[in-house]
């Protein structure tokens, strides 16, 4: 798919105190290990699993799906889907994953996309039939309060030497604590390694009907 734009940001959007009540509440939640898609629940993983798993993606995560979270962002999502010219169809949106990436911690190159739709159970789940249209990333805290950690958004549809050569470093735009990036959900990214501090992040995705 040819796009005009692979991304679209809002810097400092979302109010500090805001950023500061989700990083308050994340804590206050039990956090797990994050998965990629096709290792199953983190909790019947064996070792070398789980050092698998690691050389993909190392980072705490905690789910919500709060009201007053989903209230915040949504609007966002919305404008950067007009305003970047994609004008997806979609109508739900999955749990927020709010991560924890502390030193050494990272998310190698990974799309959000799956290659099929959700199959559920019922056929009244609002996911049952839907793809992932939208990932939204929310900064939580301020990018002073550690190093590495950046966005980076892949200008390819393959994992190879290209992407490394057509990438693009959010760094650069100097998002602040609040900020949105709202892009395809597959379009290629990673988040660095963290080298000290800890980055505190909040994910969305949103689902639509298939593209035809």
């Amino acid at each position: 798919m040819n796009l005009t734009n692979y991304y679209w940001y809002f810097k400092s959007a979302i109010p500090e105190h805001i950023c500061d009540d989700i990083v308050k509440y994340g804590h206050q939640l039990q956090d797990q290990m994050a998965v990629t898609g096709g290792f199953g629940d983190v909790k019947k993983l064996n070792v070398k699993q789980t050092k698998d798993l690691k050389k993909k993606r190392n980072s705490d995560i905690v789910w919500m799906n709060d009201r007053w979270i989903y209230n915040e962002i949504h609007p966002y999502i919305y404008s950067a889907n007009a305003n970047a010219g994609w004008n997806f169809q979609w109508d739900h949106s999955e749990s927020c994953q709010f991560t924890k990436y502390k030193k050494g911690q990272y998310y190698d190159w990974h799309c959000d996309g799956w290659d099929q739709p959700y199959q559920r159970e019922s056929a009244n789940d609002p996911s049952h039939g839907k793809i992932r249209k939208l990932s939204c990333s929310v900064l939580l805290n301020d990018p002073s309060e550690y190093s590495g950690g950046d966005l980076e958004i892949g200008h390819s549809n393959k994992v190879d030497t290209s992407l490394e050569e057509n990438k693009i470093n959010l760094k650069q735009y100097n998002l602040g604590q609040g900020s949105i990036i709202v892009f395809p959900g597959f379009i290629w990214h990673r988040v660095t390694p963290i080298t000290k501090g800890t980055r505190y992040s909040l994910v969305m995705w949103t689902l639509g009907k298939p593209y035809v």
